[in-house]
């Protein structure tokens, strides 16, 4: 991992941006959306940031950098058109460490800028370190088509329910299977509207009974994640508790839902994990190899009312 993935909160920050041409207007349209305070030094502006003045929306030095500029920034922008400028911004930021980025130069940024998805309040980032910027794009884009447009409608919905949700479950578990199952309502995927999505609340919250049920999972694995189907994925994801043997590949583990609980286990004690863990109230999802997999597992799975998921191919 040459970067490490984080958010970082900008607001009211003192942001110095070097540079006054087209990179810079990218970066300080991105910096003022999160609220940054932000300092332009160039002797001349593009005509968009000098718009961005005449707003007050920004404030200009209209000298030559200076390294006496840095002092009191929070973040700096290297964004000028010479290389040789831009590194010496970054040593004198470094020195006061300054986190700095100099852009479309990756050996001297302390930080990088993703590409990102934006369904405020939820956003995706996508990076490859700088390493291929058009395969991130065409990322960028795929994902767009993927993720729904009422993201933002969900996210700010669920989030003003917080409270409200907590009188009808104690624990953190309940909660969580609830919100699970209210994603994926049809009325929810397809509502534009807080009363629509009031609606379908309301009337899961009739049928809370039935969450705690739990279920079980057979995913049939081989030697190529990308032979998985999207409904293999899905349950994987819905899961909270892995069970897998040894003859199955850590890349299928890794792509369960990051929290489960992992346990490696052996075919022969696998049901009765299982039925301890069902009884529970827990969504249990066994890992098999395709070989090796023992048909007693498979005949338990559609026993018990589970699903079984053979892989591709």
């Amino acid at each position: 991992m040459d970067f490490f993935p984080v958010f970082l909160k900008v607001n009211h920050k003192q942001i110095i941006v070097i540079g006054g041409g087209e990179v810079a207007c990218r970066k300080v349209d991105l910096l003022l959306k999160a609220h940054a305070n932000v300092t332009v030094v160039s002797p001349q502006l593009h005509p968009h940031l000098q718009t961005l003045l005449e707003q007050q929306l920004i404030v200009h030095i209209n000298q030559p950098y200076q390294s006496s500029q840095l002092v009191g920034a929070d973040q700096v922008w290297a964004t000028t058109d010479s290389s040789t400028l831009n590194h010496q911004i970054y040593h004198d930021a470094n020195a006061l460490k300054i986190w700095t980025n100099v852009v479309d130069d990756p050996a001297f940024c302390d930080f990088i800028t993703p590409s990102m998805v934006d369904r405020t309040p939820i956003q995706v980032a996508i990076s490859s370190g700088g390493a291929s910027p058009v395969l991130v794009r065409y990322l960028r884009e795929r994902l767009e088509t993927y993720l729904p447009q009422n993201l933002s409608l969900l996210a700010t919905f669920s989030g003003n329910q917080r409270q409200r949700i907590k009188q009808h479950f104690n624990t953190v578990d309940e909660r969580r299977k609830f919100w699970e199952q209210f994603f994926r309502l049809t009325a929810v995927e397809h509502a534009r509207t807080d009363e629509a999505l009031e609606e379908a609340f309301q009337q899961l919250l009739t049928e809370k009974s039935n969450h705690n049920s739990g279920n079980v999972y057979l995913i049939e694995t081989g030697h190529d994640p990308e032979l998985l189907s999207l409904k293999a994925l899905r349950l994987m994801q819905q899961s909270e508790h892995v069970l897998y043997h040894d003859d199955v590949a850590e890349v299928f583990v890794d792509l369960c839902r990051r929290d489960a609980d992992r346990e490696r286990c052996d075919y022969n004690n696998v049901q009765t994990l299982t039925d301890k863990l069902v009884q529970q109230g827990v969504r249990v999802c066994i890992l098999a190899t395709k070989d090796n997999h023992r048909p007693a597992i498979k005949n338990y799975c559609t026993h018990n009312k589970g699903i079984f998921v053979p892989i591709l191919g």
